[in-house]
């Protein structure tokens, strides 16, 4: 395949990782401002629990000293385009330089867990809505 393709499916996985990366600061930031602000539908179950599952596998990969999966399929998909692991387009370029950045493992497996436990928090600050019955 040409390396446009591999350039192009590596940036589109930076984009779904920043778009992951998004979603749990965001969800989180979210549900503490729907609760002071009487939204509804932070409590919404199903999106409450994703938010916890997708916080939880960041977890338990910081903890296990596993990269993400998103990394690294990324940095595959750079290699098949013939490119070092973060190089790419002007977009992979600034998205990069937002997401990642050096610091000893035990920042981020420290950082990841007190996220974690802010979330948890949230659950009982915040509960959701319970479930349907059926």
């Amino acid at each position: 395949m040409p390396n446009g393709f591999w350039h192009a499916a590596a940036d589109a996985i930076l984009l779904l990782h920043l778009l992951f990366v998004l979603f749990v600061i965001i969800g989180l930031l979210a549900v503490w401002l729907g609760h002071l602000f009487g939204w509804q539908w932070v409590r919404h179950r199903r999106f409450r629990q994703l938010h916890l599952l997708a916080i939880s596998v960041v977890v338990a990969q910081a903890w296990l000293g596993q990269l993400c999966p998103l990394t690294m399929l990324e940095q595959w998909l750079r290699q098949q385009a013939g490119a070092g692991q973060f190089d790419g387009s002007f977009l992979a370029h600034y998205l990069h330089q937002w997401l990642f950045f050096q610091a000893p493992w035990w920042v981020f497996v420290l950082a990841y867990s007190l996220f974690a436990l802010a979330v948890l928090l949230s659950w009982w600050w915040v509960p959701p809505n319970p479930g349907r019955k059926r």
